[in-house]
């Protein structure tokens, strides 16, 4: 397996971010293309730092955004986003080293971030949107 640092996929890692995830720590995450997997089926992945190595490094939460190349790459621009949004909604609010799993990552509810977010792109505005789902019992 090869990883390189992707600049383009944090930059829009870190702008989804600022719109409708507010909780994420952009400072706390970081996103790479691999190169070499042989695993089927799979665009990304989303690891965190747990609980016990965070305790015995003695550093807060962090999260990398796995995108696998030979499989992301090939993708057009709105499914790209909407796999980086797939991701970043793994990353719960406490921001504590856990995951939100596929009862709320799903893709009727990607496909409702993605239009959130491309609203907020629009209309140059910022929403949380786990907040806007809880009070309108969406999710």
């Amino acid at each position: 397996m090869k990883y390189e640092f992707s600049p383009s996929l944090q930059i829009l890692a870190e702008d989804i971010s600022k719109r409708i995830f507010p909780h994420v720590k952009i400072d706390r995450i970081k996103c790479f293309r691999s190169y070499g997997s042989s695993t089927r089926g799979t665009i990304a992945r989303c690891h965190a730092l747990g609980k016990l190595l965070q305790k015995a490094m003695g550093v807060e939460a962090f999260y990398a955004l796995e995108f696998l190349g030979e499989k992301f790459d090939k993708l057009d621009s709105d499914e790209k986003t909407k796999v980086v949004i797939h991701e970043l909604m793994h990353i719960p609010e406490t921001f504590g080293g856990g995951f939100k799993n596929h009862d709320v990552v799903c893709e009727k509810n990607v496909e409702k971030c993605y239009n959130a977010y491309k609203n907020c792109v629009q209309n140059e505005k910022k929403i949380d949107w786990f907040e806007v789902q809880r009070q309108t019992n969406r999710y």
